[in-house]
């Protein structure tokens, strides 16, 4: 797996990466580029966009212009899908961190509900890139599960009803409910992506020779 490590970080989308790292730190800071104006409601969702926009980043990471050649080598989907996590997610945890801090103390949501949301938003990017590497051809899915990314997260916003809304602001009575719901749909991506990375079953097997020669 270390001599994997470095080859499989070299076909990293880092570009892909780094557009939405940098495009949500910009949302993330806007507070302290444009104070005037600015209240806890306003910077909770900025970092919301934040959040999304480095997820749709994270939706290119299962990106391999390789793989029908990958698909045939020993080391199994689960493991090259996971090493190429292995370097994606401290960067995603400072990347977190600094959003978080760009965001000034006074406006500042609460840090384990807000990281809540936006593992749940990381998870979803990693499930629906690993389904559609699963249950596709396409060994770029990145632009079709960011787009899917986004046409899911706008309706969301807008249209889920009073019962069901995730996007609600801290000092709302349903803040505690709303995150129990981003705590369901965090697990529900993760067990999606770990179904998803499994190896397929059904492989052509060689043939044989009849009569058990």
């Amino acid at each position: 797996m270390r001599e994997l490590l470095v080859p499989v970080c070299r076909t990293l989308p880092w570009r892909a990466l780094g557009a939405g790292a940098a495009v949500g730190l910009l949302f993330a800071g806007t507070a302290r580029l444009f104070p005037e104006g600015f209240d806890p409601w306003l910077a909770l969702n900025t970092l919301r966009a934040a959040a999304l926009c480095f997820a749709l980043g994270l939706a290119f990471v299962l990106d391999d212009p390789a793989r029908h050649t990958t698909a045939t080598v020993p080391t199994r989907r689960p493991v090259r899908q996971a090493l190429r996590l292995v370097p994606v997610v401290p960067l995603a945890a400072l990347w977190w961190t600094a959003a978080v801090l760009l965001v000034p103390a006074d406006l500042r949501p609460p840090l384990g509900a807000t990281t809540l949301e936006a593992g749940a938003a990381f998870a979803l990017a990693l499930a629906g890139a690993a389904a559609t590497v699963r249950h596709g051809e396409e060994p770029e899915p990145g632009v079709a599960v960011g787009a899917g990314l986004l046409v899911v997260a706008v309706p969301a916003v807008l249209l889920l009803p009073d019962r069901w809304d995730l996007f609600v602001a801290t000092d709302a009575p349903t803040w505690p409910e709303a995150h129990e719901r981003w705590a369901v749909l965090l697990i529900a991506a993760l067990t999606t992506w770990l179904l998803c990375a499994r190896e397929p079953t059904g492989r052509i097997q060689p043939n044989r020779p009849a009569g058990g020669g």
